[in-house]
């Protein structure tokens, strides 16, 4: 079982579907420790292999950045992968992966661990 901390990337684009939800407000309800869900977009015009990131009101934060997407997106096909928003941090925002199934704690009130 393997854990990692990952930034978000795209927060700041609009989401595609029909409200144009905002990534970055969707993040600022995002309280640590929130489950998010990881989703294969195999029809991602810009990566075929992009995972993307969406909160638990299934609105789209992100996605997974370029560097992580081959190690995560081979292993959430052979494994379970769960996930929760870590935190919001300066610009940014970060998620929490374990890969291989169990159990994911995020203490709150701690941006990184």
């Amino acid at each position: 079982m393997d854990k990692l901390t990952t930034s978000i990337v795209g927060i700041d684009l609009p989401n595609e579907n029909t409200s144009k939800s905002n990534r970055r407000m969707e993040g600022m309800l995002c309280a640590p420790g929130d489950a998010v869900e990881l989703g294969l977009e195999p029809a991602n015009p810009y990566d075929e292999n992009a995972v993307a990131i969406f909160s638990a009101r299934g609105i789209q934060l992100g996605d997974v950045s370029a560097e992580r997407v081959p190690l995560i997106g081979k292993r959430m096909k052979e494994d379970e992968a769960i996930a929760v928003f870590q935190s919001m941090h300066g610009s940014g925002a970060y998620i929490r992966i374990r890969l291989g199934g169990g159990v994911l704690p995020c203490p709150i009130g701690s941006p990184m661990f």
